[in-house]
Formats: C-alpha cells, sequence, structure tokens
C-alpha cells in the first residue's frame, strides 16, 4: 500500500464562504493552499515511489489530517511556574474555524498534485488540537491508498 505523509507549518486556514465578487472570503485560505500544495508535491518528488504520477494517485485513498494551532497565553501558568501548562488548559482546539471548512482547503490543494480529484477520498479522519509548547501551528497530513 502506497502512502504519503508530510507536515505544513503555519496557523491552518479554512476555505469557507466566497466574497461577493467570487473569491475567497479569508485572505489567508489562498496561500494556505498553495503552501499545502508546495509542501504535498515536495513530499511525493521526495517519496517517489512512482504512485504518485503526473496526475497524483490513482483510485480511493484514505486521508488524515491533525490540525495544530498556537496555544493562548491564559493556557500557561505564571510566576516560579510560568511556560507550564495549567491544569485545565484543554488538548482540543473546540473553536472556530470548523472542522469541516479547514478540510475543504486541505482536499482543493491536493486536488491536482497528488490526487485526481479530492473526489477520491473515501475515510476521512481529522481532528483540531492546541500545538505543545514550543511547537508550531501546522497541520500534519497523511494520503494512503485504500
Amino acid at each position: 500500500m502506497s502512502s504519503l505523509e508530510f507536515t505544513v507549518i503555519g496557523i491552518p486556514a479554512p476555505q469557507g464562504s466566497k466574497s461577493p465578487w467570487g473569491t475567497e472570503a479569508n485572505p489567508n485560505t489562498r496561500p494556505w493552499r498553495a503552501t499545502v500544495a508546495a509542501n504535498a508535491a515536495q513530499a511525493a518528488v521526495e517519496a517517489s515511489n512512482g504512485d504518485f504520477g503526473p496526475v497524483g494517485l490513482q483510485g480511493a485513498v484514505f486521508l488524515h489530517v491533525s490540525f495544530y494551532f498556537p496555544r493562548p497565553k491564559g493556557h500557561y501558568r505564571t510566576g516560579k511556574r510560568a511556560g507550564e501548562l495549567k491544569d485545565n488548559a484543554p488538548e482540543h482546539y473546540a473553536k472556530k474555524p470548523d472542522l469541516d471548512k479547514l478540510l475543504r482547503a486541505i482536499g482543493d490543494a491536493l486536488t491536482g498534485t497528488v490526487l485526481r480529484d479530492d473526489a477520491q477520498i473515501v475515510y476521512l479522519a481529522a481532528s483540531k488540537r492546541y500545538a505543545a509548547p514550543g511547537e508550531p501551528a501546522r497541520a500534519e497530513i497523511r494520503i494512503s491508498a485504500a
């Protein structure tokens, strides 16, 4: 079974509504998609296992994505224990952007790079979490043949 794994550093941007002029309402969406596409293409070249042809992986695929967001300062202790997470600091990022809109941006970025079309995705596993202290915001992506 062929698979491809790569990480995209940066704050994940959702793909949501369009502006009245037909462009993305979120100005961060286009650069985020471009970065995802470039990282996916580079990972496919580095893997060079022959499974990722000129139009991408053929057939059904599984997609796993973990989105990591920066923690707010309020999640950390102060004083002598500054820099440590509070006991009640959440693990999961349970606020906007919506997970489905984040995934829409990933699917469109992969189309034409490592996938022929995002309609090939037949299984999807995704999560939104906070990055560990000192780690960057990012998306960790794994694509594998079904």
